[in-house]
């Protein structure tokens, strides 16, 4: 686990940071100065093209990663790595060609309650294949283990210059419209960016080679594109969905809720950038007493971590909202149900990397395929009824079935499972807390309610989970870090 912790820690902070530069352009600059139909235009854009990046891409982000270490010479590897930058033209050519010849029908079909959203439709497969693009060349480098600037590339950079952007907005520079076009832009700079930096760890060579195996390459590529749209459909489809039914002003609304909620998951999304390419690496050499032990240091880890920051979001968001529009205040509720998904997501470790790199992968599509039934039942069923709260707690419900499916199946074929006691200890340190905090605030300006109440809430919850040993390599990370800090 040492790579894994060491770049997980450094992904983490540099996560975290960004987060911090995406939480002022989504709870306040996008609110401001953007208002709620272009925010709402913009989030709907981005999560469409996210929904469409794992065709545009097809499927060759897990795919290098899946069959990279497999290969042992580096004439292969070369061979491989160049057919995977040709591999997305399949799709990219002929879905540009119809799209171009059959704009005006599709248009007309998807958003005819919302027109003004049809000027940036043309913008949802462009900005799909950058993001593919980005993907596949960030895969490249965490083959050889480099994972960290990609990370700083897609948390920080390209919120950094949404922020500029942003400020340009406010201070008249450009309009609004202009505003959602740049949105391709900046994701086309962060694909070259992160073009030149693959390049620099592992320069292509160029030619055009079938592998022995690339029947087997295909099929698995085939389906990632099914299984990788289903994935981003969990987590953006309701984005996507909320303007068949409702303003897509409500989006905007919606969003900053989730954003919040977001907050929960980045632990999660700092390990698995390494931990993903190490649990390949360990099925390909059948090392499954080393995976089921990452599994479960991997769980409770991120319960530890994932937890803290749960209860930071839920016992402060009445204050966080006084922050922010009055208008947007409606998603308390939004935050708490999309909060348990994504806490969720996290306790239940590397199970997803596990299932998608064993010989078991096919039946993830499966899973995948039962959930989108699921989830867009429930948004026609809740959404209509309750709004977007009806969204989040649709989200919330196909999440519980999806994620408990894939834990009992791990177990039930490779005997693998992330749970164990301290798992039962560290929920009853989440609910001891959240007790604890629940029924009170300081009787101060928001921020520095918050700002003591986080301090409290983190003493409290860190000593009992250090006193308990829930982790060890919490613990010792904690007394490495005070025998540096001792004088």
């Amino acid at each position: 686990m040492g790579i894994v912790i060491n770049q997980s820690i450094k992904n983490t902070i540099i996560t975290y940071f960004g987060f911090g530069i995406g939480a002022i352009n989504a709870l306040f600059l996008y609110t401001i100065f953007l208002g709620k139909l272009h925010y709402g235009i913009v989030v709907f854009v981005i999560s469409a093209a996210n929904i469409m990046m794992p065709l545009m891409s097809f499927g060759v982000q897990n795919t290098l990663i899946r069959f990279y270490s497999k290969y042992n010479s580096e004439s292969e590897r070369d061979n491989f790595l160049s057919l995977m930058l040709y591999f997305p033209l399949i799709v990219i050519l002929p879905t540009t060609i119809f799209l171009y010849f059959f704009y005006p029908q599709i248009t007309y079909f998807i958003l005819d309650e919302n027109p003004n959203v049809t000027p940036f439709l043309w913008l949802i497969p462009l900005v799909g294949i950058f993001m593919g693009y980005f993907e596949i060349f960030y895969a490249w480098v965490k083959v050889h283990f480099q994972s960290v600037f990609g990370n700083f590339l897609s948390e920080v950079g390209t919120r950094v210059i949404v922020l500029f952007l942003l400020i340009s907005v406010s201070q008249n520079w450009i309009q609004k419209d202009t505003f959602v076009y740049s949105i391709s832009a900046v994701y086309a700079f962060q694909c070259l960016v992160m073009m030149v930096y693959a390049m620099h760890v592992k320069r292509a060579v160029f030619k055009f080679q079938l592998p022995n195996n690339s029947k087997e390459i295909f099929s698995y590529s085939i389906f990632i594109i099914a299984s990788g749209t289903v994935t981003v459909m969990l987590i953006d489809f309701d984005k996507v969905i909320i303007p068949a039914y409702q303003n897509i002003s409500n989006n905007a609304f919606y969003s900053v809720a989730v954003f919040i909620a977001m907050v929960i998951s980045v632990p999660s999304r700092a390990m698995m950038q390494i931990i993903y390419p190490v649990t390949a690496q360990l099925l390909n050499e059948n090392k499954l007493e080393e995976l089921n032990l990452m599994y479960k240091k991997s769980a409770i880890n991120l319960q530890v971590f994932g937890g803290l920051i749960m209860l930071g979001i839920f016992l402060n968001c009445k204050e966080l909202y006084q922050l922010i529009p009055q208008e947007y205040s409606g998603g308390i509720a939004v935050v708490f149900l999309i909060g348990l998904s994504k806490f969720y997501d996290m306790i239940i470790g590397n199970n997803t990397a596990i299932i998608l790199n064993s010989k078991y992968y096919r039946w993830f599509l499966f899973f995948g395929i039962v959930l989108v039934a699921l989830m867009i039942g429930l948004y026609m069923i809740l959404i209509p009824i309750y709004g977007i709260v009806g969204a989040a707690l649709a989200t919330l419900i196909a999440v519980f079935f999806y994620n408990t499916t894939k834990v009992l199946f791990v177990f039930w074929k490779m005997n693998l499972f992330p749970f164990t006691i301290k798992t039962v200890y560290s929920f009853g340190i989440l609910t001891l807390v959240f007790l604890m905090f629940y029924f009170w605030d300081f009787a101060f300006y928001p921020i520095i309610n918050i700002f003591f109440k986080s301090l409290l809430i983190t003493i409290v919850y860190g000593l009992l989970n250090y006193k308990l040993k829930i982790s060890v390599e919490i613990n010792e990370l904690f007394d490495k870090f005070i025998s540096k800090v001792k004088f």
